[in-house]
């Protein structure tokens, strides 16, 4: 408790490089001497791969992926308050807790595994991870099998959503206000372009596993009330499934294309990120186990799809099968975030059941 206390208390989040090395700093404690530790970062993200000596070179069997940067918080969230079972905190549940439960689990198994297998720390998911797992997969690290430890309540999520980040801008012609016919308002360009979108893809009512768009910001340099502004800028987030025709498997030139055939004239769209989506065998062995170790501990192990966007998609993009497999929980990126202790003990014994299970 006091560890996660401690990784709580630590304000790794994008805009604090020191912080995320302090984070992962201590996760590299937490693990202990006589472990092998591959570096890596890309664009000021640091992320480490830790291994057993003298199996570097082997492929792991089973990869255990944990973030450890968490999205902006009040000051008093970065302090951790435990209230009967529930403790509260700023990445408690999203994903600090899990990332101990990972790290002490590779710990005291790994060494005496018959078969290799890796911890992999990343500081980026919460800003799409491609200078974390994106990056080190690009580096070329592989597995049979991953274990992402984001939130699950131990159930075993094998299907996540794609995720897009695109803006769209549009330029129009200043004019008095009073003369609105002499110019063209760009705000009311991009705001109608977010009304077609919307138009194609509604907030769902209720929980629908479909193509969603947020709209994040809408921006104009124009600070007068009397002048008809000429630039306007807008930012979306897009989740989308991998049934989505105009979306899944597309590249950025396409995808930017099918977006601007929505907006209509006179919008142009900067795809500024695209992740695939996510998809795992749900009937492979090491599925199955893990469900079987989830029941042995008291949890139903059920199947479950995740609206959300996590780093197994770099893994599922080069067809290595990655699941999501965390604690209990909620309120992630909310002011009132906390992980179910009574969940972690059995999530331990979950996780050390499928590797001792798997050889």
């Amino acid at each position: 408790m006091d560890e996660l206390a401690e990784l709580i208390a630590i304000r790794s989040t994008a805009d604090r490089p020191d912080e995320l090395r302090r984070a992962l700093a201590l996760l590299l404690t937490v693990v202990g001497p006589g472990v092998g530790v591959r570096r890596f970062e890309s664009r000021g993200k640091p992320s480490v791969l830790v291994t057993v000596p003298g199996r570097e070179d082997e492929t792991p069997r089973v990869v255990l992926n944990a973030h450890l940067d968490v999205v902006p918080g009040e000051p008093h969230q970065f302090t951790a308050r435990l209230d009967g079972d529930r403790l509260y905190g700023r990445g408690a549940h999203d994903m600090k807790a899990a990332a101990l439960v990972m790290t002490g689990v590779f710990r005291d198994l790994a060494p005496r595994l018959p078969y290799p297998i890796a911890l992999q720390l990343v500081t980026d998911e919460e800003v799409g991870g491609f200078d974390g797992t994106g990056h080190q997969v690009e580096q070329g690290v592989r597995a049979d099998f991953v274990i992402i430890g984001e939130q699950s309540g131990l159930r075993v999520v094998t299907e996540s959503k794609g995720i897009l980040r695109a803006r769209l801008s549009a330029t129009g012609r200043t004019a008095h206000a009073a003369y609105p016919w002499l110019g063209s308002n760009a705000l009311l360009t991009v705001t109608g372009a977010i009304g077609r979108l919307l138009d194609r893809h509604p907030v769902p009512a209720a929980e629908e596993w479909t193509t969603t768009v947020n709209v994040a910001r809408i921006d104009t340099p124009n600070q007068a009330a009397n002048v008809v502004p000429a630039q306007a800028a807008a930012l979306l987030d897009i989740r989308f499934p991998p049934s989505d025709p105009d979306l899944a498997g597309r590249g950025p030139e396409e995808v930017a294309a099918h977006l601007r055939e929505v907006a209509g004239p006179g919008v142009e769209v900067t795809v500024e990120g695209l992740g695939a989506p996510h998809h795992a065998d749900p009937d492979s062995a090491a599925v199955r186990l893990l469900r079987q170790s989830a029941r042995a501990v008291g949890f139903d192990g059920a199947l479950l799809r995740k609206h959300g966007t996590a780093d197994g998609r770099f893994y599922s993009a080069v067809g290595v099968d990655a699941v999501i497999f965390g604690p209990g929980g909620d309120g992630q990126h909310g002011p009132e975030e906390y992980v179910d202790l009574r969940t972690l003990t059995p999530y331990r014994r979950a996780l050390a059941g499928f590797l001792e299970g798997l050889q």
